[in-house]
């Protein structure tokens, strides 16, 4: 299925019904006055969160949503029927915002959370009901109401604990992939992710945390270059970031592409630039002298945070280190 992570939709609520311009007519009762009843309320459109949903495509095909029209009054004071409501599902993380006003309207980040977005119209008055003392033959009635109509501008941010940053083939998806059931694309060579992916971590029961991969920022990405600035988003929910370097890259220099990284971060986001994040020293396996280059790394680029070594695709024991202080993190920052 493809990602998609931003949307268009147009949404109308349904149209209140007209009141009833009608009289009592019954043998032997010559006036029988007025007895035209209201009509009903027309439907709104609302967003529901559903958790089994992690994608907006299906907002590529259908992009018009439309509530059902209350119904018109009726004689003998009948009302007429209520619009039936319509209920939209999306992705939970949903972000939403009228087009026309860039208002922002709501943010559905848990399961089976309603949000509505377009109001039903407002249900006219029979004759009934404008009955006085001095007019008891009434031929006033009121019209239904138009139903609210918006176009909406949807965007999805992944709910996730964790998120991982870094250039393309740094190593993300293998990290993932390690210390989770999540199967994103692995190659030797770089943006084999081309759209986010989230796995559950399960440090022992009850005690679990999810990730998010996104793919890889290059030099230039907040000014449209590569895939991952499109991407970023997902990661503004995370409470931690990790900073995955590549330190034995086939072209490059590790320090230049942890600083090019940060580069591109206080581009993007200076909120994401001041959210907690680790160094994850990638691919250990490659170098036997990697204690020491590892070290000069951490130097040069005068690291004050914490630092793992690791290797994603052959040293699963250290993964699952990193994965334990991650939920330990998780755990004392929830405390």
């Amino acid at each position: 299925m493809k990602f998609v992570d931003e949307a268009s939709i147009e949404v109308i609520a349904g149209k209140g019904g007209d009141g009833c311009l009608s009289f009592r007519r019954e043998k032997y009762i010559q006036f029988g006055g007025p007895n035209g009843g209201d009509g009903g309320n027309g439907g709104g459109v609302y967003l529901v969160a559903d958790a089994t949903l992690n994608t907006l495509v299906d907002f590529r095909f259908k992009r018009l949503f439309r509530a059902k029209p209350g119904g018109n009054g009726k004689g003998s004071e009948c009302t007429g029927k209520k619009g039936d409501d319509l209920y939209i599902k999306v992705p939970v993380g949903t972000l939403v915002f009228d087009i026309e006003t860039e208002e922002f309207l709501g943010d559905l980040t848990k399961p089976e959370q309603v949000l509505l977005v377009a109001k039903g119209g407002e249900h006219g008055l029979g004759n009934v009901r404008f009955k006085t003392s001095t007019n008891r033959a009434p031929r006033r009635i009121t019209k239904g109401t138009a139903g609210e109509a918006r176009a909406l501008r949807l965007e999805l941010q992944l709910l996730a604990d964790v998120g991982l940053l870094g250039l393309p083939n740094a190593g993300k998806s293998s990290l993932i992939r390690a210390v989770s059931l999540a199967r994103p694309k692995v190659a030797d060579y770089p943006f084999t992710t081309l759209h986010p992916h989230l796995g559950v971590v399960s440090i022992e029961l009850d005690r679990n945390f999810v990730i998010a991969d996104i793919p890889g920022l290059i030099e230039g990405a907040a000014d449209g270059h590569g895939l991952g600035i499109q991407f970023l988003r997902h990661l503004s929910r995370t409470s931690l970031l990790l900073h995955i370097v590549d330190i034995a890259p086939l072209d490059g220099d590790p320090v230049q592409d942890i600083f090019s990284i940060i580069k591109e971060l206080e581009k993007y986001s200076a909120e994401l630039v001041t959210k907690e994040r680790w160094l994850v020293l990638n691919k250990i396996d490659l170098l036997p002298e990697y204690q020491q280059l590892c070290d000069n790394i951490i130097r040069e680029i005068n690291w004050q945070g914490q630092v793992f070594k690791i290797s994603a695709l052959s040293d699963k024991k250290s993964c699952m280190n990193l994965c334990y202080k991650i939920m330990e993190y998780i755990e004392n920052s929830k405390a």
